[in-house]
């Protein structure tokens, strides 16, 4: 068994010492993971990077896939450091090398972060204790804002607690004394229990806030190591929009919680966890059309593409959803089992269901490799399992009311039947799957 205990580190660097699948796998999968996306409605992405996601090498995939004109997702990406105490190092390097906004509206440099510097980086697990950073995180945080100002360059830094966002608006503070930031489009990522004094000095550098649904899966051990009232403001989203900041909304997925963006408008709408916990009280939800607008117009600052997209409009990118149902009239409870009816990005139509299906355009080939638990499952909820039918509904409702960030590749969130049942340790393709049973991990 492995914990990731005090963080996620251990995870992360036992998943990059897994084997790699062949390119053309790859190739496959990316375009399999950009289908589901469409599937949900997702149009476009702002990618944070992640550890042991090294650029440029790790970026091959998708550059083929934008060179040969087959994303059908819109990404713009920033570069994550990935070398304790050589993280300036690598910033020097990459403003040297790459331009900020290179490539296209498909595939384009969108600055730095979210890790800047590995002393500013406090890890979101609420079943542990807040961690303290180091007493180096000012001055090598400064040293990397610096470079990135003075190119510059936007940047977006992983922040959990006011503790380590205070501290690091001292830095930025410091820097701007020298270098003005106000305009490069910064932003703090997460920022659950940021106070009121933190939100009003990013209002005054200039700075954004990007909230993501972490709260959604781990909000009762959230409640359960500080309490039910310290949770109804975390994070304090109306407070943020009241203070005229640029926020948007988000998933951090694929590690940290689900890519289904209609269970992150839920959680916004309702206050409620995956569980059914409701956290926040009425004056820390939104509207449907505030959250909505969260999710796409707001988002767009956040890319630095303001009127360029984001609204259904002319001279805008022609991008949009048809969801299956109206998301203004459906019950509460169904905003989270919304899919897309149909997707268009570009003008095309990357995903069709029903009437609209004799139109898709991007269907990808069979997944890779012939055993892939996709070809049977489909992605979120298994969705692609029996069509609807009375074991598949089941499990989109399992699916709904798991606490766990991800489903398991073999049993999705069916851990239960997992941990009771004898497991076919004797086959290794029904045990290991494409990803593995991974239920021993929620």
């Amino acid at each position: 068994m492995l914990l990731a205990k005090p963080n996620a580190g251990i995870l992360y660097a036992t998943l990059a010492r897994g084997p790699k699948l062949p390119f053309d796998y790859q190739l496959n999968s990316t375009r399999h993971f950009m289908r589901e996306l469409n599937r949900l409605g997702v149009t476009g992405a702002i990618d944070a990077g992640g550890g042991f996601q090294n650029y440029p090498e790790d970026y091959a995939v998708i550059q083929k896939l934008a060179d040969e004109g087959q994303l059908t997702v819109r990404i713009a990406y920033n570069l994550f450091t990935q070398k304790p105490k050589g993280e300036k190092d690598d910033f020097l390097n990459w403003t040297k090398t790459s331009k900020y906004q290179q490539g296209t509206d498909y595939f384009r440099h969108n600055g730095g972060g979210e890790m800047l510097v590995f002393s500013a980086a406090d890890f979101e697990d609420f079943r542990q204790p807040r961690p303290d950073m180091s007493a180096e995180m000012e001055s090598e945080l400064a040293e990397v804002v610096r470079i990135l100002a003075v190119n510059k360059w936007p940047w977006r830094l992983h922040a959990t607690y006011d503790e380590t966002i205070s501290r690091a608006l001292d830095a930025f503070e410091r820097v701007n004394q020298d270098i003005s930031i106000g305009g490069l489009h910064w932003f703090f990522d997460h920022a659950e229990t940021i106070s009121d004094q933190s939100i009003d000095r990013i209002a005054a550098l200039g700075g954004g806030i990007a909230v993501q649904h972490r709260m959604a899966y781990q909000g009762e051990y959230f409640v359960e190591r500080y309490g039910i009232g310290a949770a109804e403001a975390t994070p304090p989203i109306a407070r943020m929009l009241q203070a005229g900041i640029p926020v948007s909304a988000g998933t951090d997925a694929t590690r940290v919680a689900s890519y289904n963006p209609w269970v992150s408008l839920s959680w916004l709408v309702t206050g409620k966890t995956v569980a059914g916990l409701r956290i926040y009280p009425a004056r820390n939800r939104l509207d449907r059309e505030t959250a909505l607008r969260m999710w796409t117009e707001n988002v767009t600052w956040f890319s630095n593409q303001e009127g360029r997209k984001g609204r259904i409009e002319v001279g805008q990118l022609a991008d949009l959803v048809v969801p299956d149902r109206d998301y203004f009239a459906c019950s509460e409870d169904e905003i989270a089992e919304i899919t897309a009816a149909l997707t268009i990005v570009g003008g095309k139509v990357v995903y069709g269901a029903g009437d609209f299906a004799a139109f898709d355009e991007t269907v990808p080939p069979p997944a890779m490799p012939d055993w892939s638990p996709v070809r049977r499952f489909g992605g979120y909820a298994a969705w692609g399992d029996s069509n609807g039918s009375e074991e598949a509904v089941a499990r989109r409702s399992l699916a709904a009311a798991c606490g766990c960030a991800n489903h398991c590749g073999i049993h999705g969130h069916g851990h239960a039947a997992a941990w009771s049942t004898r497991l076919p340790v004797s086959d290794l393709r029904s045990f290991w799957g494409a990803l593995g049973c991974s239920c021993w991990a929620f």
